[in-house]
Formats: C-alpha cells, structure tokens, sequence
C-alpha cells in the first residue's frame, strides 16, 4: 500500500478533478469514429494486417534491444529510405512516439545559450521538449499563435544580445491537432533563413493526408524536401504506431548520438514496421482516401459555418467543461463517439468538441452528425 500521506494527497487532486469537471477514464470505442486519428480508414485495412504478419514471421515479434545494440532490422532501414525519399530528404530516423521524438530532439539540438522558439499552441511534446532543453541552459521564447512578426521580433531581440556562437531553433505544428488549422511554411522559412535559425516542423497530423500524393503540409505548400527538419508520425493518417524525424544526413548522426529518447529506447517491432511500410504505399496510390476525409471534413464546416482548413480536424468549440462533456453525451446517445477535450489540452475557458473525418465516414453519418450539432446548440 501507499503511504498514507501520498494517499491523502491523490485523494485531494481527485477530488479537484472532478469538481472542474475534468476527472479522465478509459473510455472503450463505441459507434461511429468521428475522434481517433484514422483518417485514412487504414487502421483495420487488412492489407497492414497481413503486413505485419508476414513482417513477424520473417523477423519476429519483437525487436529484442534499441537500435544502437542489436534492436535493427532490414525493415527499419527499409522504412527510414521509404520515409526520407518521400518527405524529399537526405535521411531518416526512426523513433517510438512523436511524444518521445519531440520530447528529446529538442533538447538534443538546443543547449547553453542556444534558443528554442515555440508557437504558443504546440503540441504538448514540444512543449516539454522547449522545458528540457531550458533545464539544458537553453532559452525559450514562445510566439504568439501563427504570429510570424511575433516571432520576428522575438528572434531579432535574442539574436541582438545572444553570445557569439549561439543558435536558435524554430518549432511549429503543421496542423495544430486541436484547431486544424496550419502553420504558413514558406513563411517561416523565409524568416528562419533570414536568422539562421534550424526550423523543426512537426507534420504527424499532415503525414498522409496532405498534398499531392500525401508528403504533408510542406508539399501542399510547395516547400516539399526544404524544410530542413520535418517529425511525422505513422499512428495517425498511415495507420500503423511509431514516428520519425526526416533531414539531412549531419542532423541524422548528431540524433542518432545524442537524442536519448531514441538511444534509451527498444527500437519499434518488426510488424509495425510491416504495417508502416504498407500504409504509406497505400496512402500514396489511393489518392480517394485523402481527397474524401478532407472533403467530410468540409462538408461538416461548411454546416457549422466555420471557414474551410487544410485538415481533417473540426473544432466545436464550446466554453464550460461540463456543457462540453454534456454535448459529448448527447452525440454518444446518437450513436458517434465524441470526445470532450478539456483544460488542460486546451487553454481554459475553451473546452470544446475534436471531431474528425476519415476516408471510413459515410456522407449521410456526417450529415446526421452535422444536424445533430446544429440542434444542441
């Protein structure tokens, strides 16, 4: 048993948790999907169930060690070419989870001196990702959401004081995972140019779903392969788990030896590895998939009134969280499985619906779902 101080202290937290309305439980998956991640409609395809089956009995279940000692197969190298070839880049590497991949990158690049810039609304592993390499002696500096004369300023002012040597670093979502909307590459490339600052941007909600044969936001925007560091991950759109880093080969070896979160780590099983493989040669030869999320995704903004974004991601905002979590019951007695998010995913005062389309969605449940919204409010 606990101590009973450590007891007391969980019981108090909560308590306070589900006063706020904010107490979380593992909720299995019921009716119609209209908040996971599966935009594609790839993960049940069996195509990748066979994948990684055959992936498992050629190289087994499991990779046995991280990928410095005897954790690489054939696969893994198969897929970092796969991967770098189709994001236009050098290199590839491999890593668990886009959590662990932004988490240690970012302290891996930046240190003493060194500068970390962050849009205000970066997913969480970036987040901490900026918090350990400020812990490193690097400075963190966050810009105001999609702000570039923001983050302008920002750079000028720490590039005027920084030490000779010093260097910064630039971090944005793509598709920011609880709006949908996306960050101006070509903009920002301009500006990390003009600074010398490394731009990282993270694709994992663009990867597969966005340009013309499913790159990410980068080839929609017409910088494909110019982005210098792109994270991506392959549990989303490719429907498979794990993540990666494309870049150039320089960058490549300085996180291979340096990133602890790919170093300390038993490297990704062979069927992932199978499945990942299958799911990017299927999002980049069944274009439909893509072209119908995005057009669900319209369909449903277009009812709600919200403007068109380059994602499959529609927001419904809502304010309180308990009239958040109500709405979400509502829509769950329907038969769609809503989730409410909550502070603090998102900032407070700002509770809303994440509702999402994939290529699996019919077009009369997205229009039920649109008429379902517009009733509750």
């Amino acid at each position: 048993m606990i101590p009973p101080p450590w007891h007391d202290r969980l019981q108090q937290l909560a308590e306070r948790r589900r006063s706020l309305g904010r107490d979380r439980s593992i909720q299995p998956a019921t009716g119609v999907d209209v908040c996971s991640n599966d935009y594609l409609g790839l993960r049940r395809d069996p195509r990748l169930a066979e994948a990684a089956a055959t992936a498992a009995r050629v190289h087994g279940a499991g990779a046995g060690a991280a990928r410095l000692l005897r954790g690489t197969c054939s696969l893994h190298d198969d897929l970092e070419a796969t991967l770098a070839h189709w994001k236009g880049t050098e290199a590839c590497l491999l890593f668990n989870t886009g959590y662990q991949a932004n988490a240690t990158l970012v302290p891996a690049l930046v240190g003493r001196d060194d500068a970390v810039f962050s849009d205000a609304l970066n997913h969480a592993s970036l987040v901490d990702g900026c918090r350990m390499a400020r812990a490193g002696g690097a400075q963190v500096g966050i810009f105001r959401h999609l702000d570039l004369d923001d983050l302008a300023a920002q750079l000028g002012s720490w590039r005027a004081k920084a030490p000779a040597g010093a260097l910064a670093l630039v971090a944005s979502d793509a598709v920011f995972s609880m709006d949908g909307d996306a960050a101006d590459l070509p903009a920002l490339l301009t500006l990390c140019q003009r600074h010398d600052a490394l731009l990282l941007i993270d694709e994992a909600h663009a990867t597969g779903l966005l340009g013309s044969d499913g790159a990410g936001l980068a080839q929609l925007q017409g910088v494909h392969g110019r982005v210098p560091l792109v994270m991506g991950t392959l549990g989303k759109a490719l429907g498979a788990f794990g993540a990666f880093v494309c870049c150039d080969k320089v960058l490549r070896d300085h996180l291979l030896n340096t990133s602890r979160g790919f170093i300390f780590s038993t490297a990704l099983p062979p069927p992932v590895l199978g499945a990942a493989l299958e799911g990017i040669r299927l999002a980049r030869t069944e274009p439909w998939r893509r072209e119908r999320a995005l057009a669900l995704a319209n369909q449903l903004r277009d009812a709600l009134g919200q403007p068109h974004q380059p994602s499959a991601i529609v927001p419904v905002p809502v304010g309180a969280d308990a009239d958040a979590i109500r709405l979400a019951q509502s829509l769950h007695a329907l038969g769609y499985d809503v989730r409410a998010v909550r502070p603090p995913t998102v900032p407070e005062g700002s509770a809303r619906l994440r509702i999402t389309t994939g290529a699996h969605l019919l077009d009369a449940e997205v229009a039920a779902l649109a008429s379902a919204l517009l009733q509750a409010r």
